[in-house]
């Protein structure tokens, strides 16, 4: 079996914050979305299928049957994630959503370290506990812990683990297949899993008109053929745990949106938090030498 080097470069980590910034740009589009939420995400799946085809059509011819089936199960995971993370803007506060659906550091570390014997540097953990520290800085101010958010609180903290799952599986299997493959892959997986679903919960629901279907091509750009093929990419380039902790921007990323496409005034607070999930990640990176891991 091919094992790809995973040199940890810097470069590789600008590429993957790139990735995340596209990821970031996902609230918007569904939040803008006029479909239901399972519906929203099935679109954002079946619109990118085509899409995905030329970048992944000449990998395709090496893939082995076993590898299509653990592929097709990586995709209903990543549909748990889409459904789950869209449900939860219906019950939760955005700032809620966004941060309980970053915390797969918390599932990717431990399953890495007994499933895949990856190493955690001597102060990785240092590092992650700053990140997270100034993820729940930034975020904290807008937080509601009430009663009323504990549903949509459990489906965006659910959303986590189920895209930690697809994160480990799709980091695997980037040892043999390109990013494009996975997510060309997966993306039937996904698709299935969010097409019965939709049409068992919310009823069939087609796109109709400019103003139904931009939010769902923006999701498909920018969420599933930019941002995770990207991120996919990435993660033949990075360690997993590394990985998992450049996601942790996401927020910050999010909050820079606000602030200069919406306008939005950033509070010191949150400036703060900005400033202490970058050190975080700076020090999480330099854990991680340029010798080659595998």
């Amino acid at each position: 079996m091919k094992i790809i080097k995973r040199n940890n470069e810097t470069k590789y980590v600008l590429l993957e914050l790139l990735a995340v910034a596209f990821l970031a740009a996902g609230g918007i589009f569904v939040k803008l979305s006029s479909l239901t939420p399972v519906s929203t995400g099935f679109y954002r799946v079946l619109f990118s299928l085509p899409l995905l085809l030329p970048l992944a059509f000449r990998g395709l011819r090496i893939l082995t049957k076993k590898d299509v089936l653990i592929l097709f199960l990586a995709g209903v995971f990543l549909a748990g994630d889409v459904a789950l993370w869209n449900l939860s803007f219906s019950y939760t506060s955005v700032a809620n959503a966004n941060l309980l659906t970053n915390l797969t550091p918390f599932t990717v570390i431990p399953v890495s370290y007994f499933l895949f014997r990856e190493k955690i540097p001597k102060l990785f953990l240092a590092g992650a506990a700053v990140t997270l520290i100034g993820v729940f800085v930034l975020l904290g101010g807008k937080i509601s812990p009430l009663q009323s958010n504990y549903f949509g609180d459990f489906l965006a903290f659910s959303a986590s683990f189920f895209y930690a799952v697809f994160i480990l599986i799709s980091y695997r299997l980037r040892d043999r297949y390109e990013s494009s493959v996975i997510m060309f892959v997966s993306g039937f997986g996904s698709a299935l899993a969010l097409g019965v679903t939709s049409v068992l919960t919310e009823g069939i629901q087609i796109p109709h008109g400019t103003e139904q279907l931009w939010p769902l091509l923006g999701l498909t750009l920018c969420l599933q053929v930019i941002g995770h093929n990207l991120l996919a990419h990435c993660q033949g380039k990075l360690s997993v745990n590394l990985s998992s902790i450049v996601c942790l921007c996401q927020p910050v990323i999010a909050s820079l949106y606000s602030y200069f496409i919406f306008s939005e005034v950033l509070s010191l607070r949150e400036v703060l938090g900005i400033a202490i999930v970058i050190a975080g990640v700076y020090l999480v990176k330099a854990q991680y030498s340029n010798k080659i891991k595998k």
